[in-house]
């Protein structure tokens, strides 16, 4: 077993095991690693960057227990709590994205699902955005069934997102208001409809290097096109405060393996990449990240877009 044999055996179309996967993870040499996975994102992706922006759409007191979350209604945390945003000021972000070269542009929710007169105040933004904007349209409101998914697809949505989170065997460990299966189903059902896929999930909560070598296989079973990668940022008050760091080496070797993995999807940075060092974002385009969460995130400051259009150009990408 070579790292070569097994970019090979991607690049020619073949699947991992999980067996190979493992040893990528624990006794390949890092950088040869870190070129091949490089070598397949080229291979397989394309010389555009993808850059989107989120917008939160909905804050705080959110039934679930996800031990993550500081907009959780379990814990006590300083993060902001309001309804579904008005349409006027989701426009005036969108074309402040769509300003800055952004393609694509999501409303992202608080709380289990969006349902009833909030997923109709939610459609009515969306028909707003189509009617006003040149931007592919996002969104991720939860666990929706297949009825309450239409409805916004009707409205103009061509991706959903519900990520994973973590590998299945860990899951339990982080939240027990819902299940993994339960949001693959939600996947799948968006999936029957149409819509594009975006899953991925946080590294860094704990969980062992086995386990995310496990989650990029469940992230492959769901076939994603976009799969974001959030790190941990322990918030105060959630039962993660304290969780330490995962540190840098640890997250390029996780991008490596999910590219190794799942080698057609776009790979996002999203929450947590402002605490890593310039020289890592930028060895981690390099090998395997070809899109980002641009602009502010959900409950923590994001990256300033100037900056981050002189990394993706560094990175080799067009943008």
């Amino acid at each position: 077993m070579t790292i070569n044999k097994l970019k090979e055996k991607v690049i020619d179309g073949g699947d991992l095991t999980f067996e190979e996967a493992l040893w990528l993870a624990e006794e390949a040499d890092r950088e040869e690693l870190y070129q091949a996975a490089g070598d397949i994102t080229r291979h397989f992706g394309t010389p555009v960057f993808s850059p989107c922006s989120i917008i939160n759409a909905r804050a705080g007191c959110c039934s679930e227990n996800c031990k993550w979350c500081a907009q959780s209604g379990h814990y006590h945390t300083d993060s902001d709590v309001h309804g579904i945003i008005d349409s006027d000021e989701a426009l005036e972000n969108a074309l402040l994205a769509q300003s800055q070269g952004i393609k694509r542009y999501s409303l992202v929710t608080s709380g289990r699902a969006v349902t009833g007169a909030a997923l109709d105040k939610v459609c009515s933004i969306y028909r707003d955005l189509g009617e006003n904007t040149d931007l592919g349209l996002c969104t991720s409101l939860g666990l929706l069934n297949k009825e309450e998914l239409q409805k916004i697809k009707e409205a103009g949505v061509t991706r959903y997102h519900c990520n994973l989170e973590t590998a299945p065997s860990y899951f339990p460990e982080l939240c027990t208001t819902h299940t993994i299966d339960d949001k693959i189903n939600t996947i799948r059902a968006a999936k029957e409809l149409g819509f594009e896929i975006c899953s991925g999930g946080i590294i860094g909560m704990g969980e062992s290097r086995r386990q995310r070598v496990e989650f990029a296989f469940t992230l492959k079973s769901v076939e994603p096109d976009s799969i974001p990668v959030n790190i941990l940022n322990p918030i105060p008050g959630t039962p993660l405060e304290n969780t330490p760091l995962i540190e840098e080496d640890e997250i390029l070797l996780t991008i490596a393996i999910f590219r190794f993995v799942n080698p057609r999807p776009e790979i996002r940075f999203a929450g947590g990449r402002q605490r890593l060092s310039r020289e890592t974002q930028l060895k981690a385009m390099k090998m395997g990240v070809n899109g980002a969460i641009i602009g502010d995130l959900l409950t923590t400051i994001g990256s300033k877009v100037d900056e981050d259009r002189e990394l993706i150009a560094e990175a080799g990408y067009d943008n």
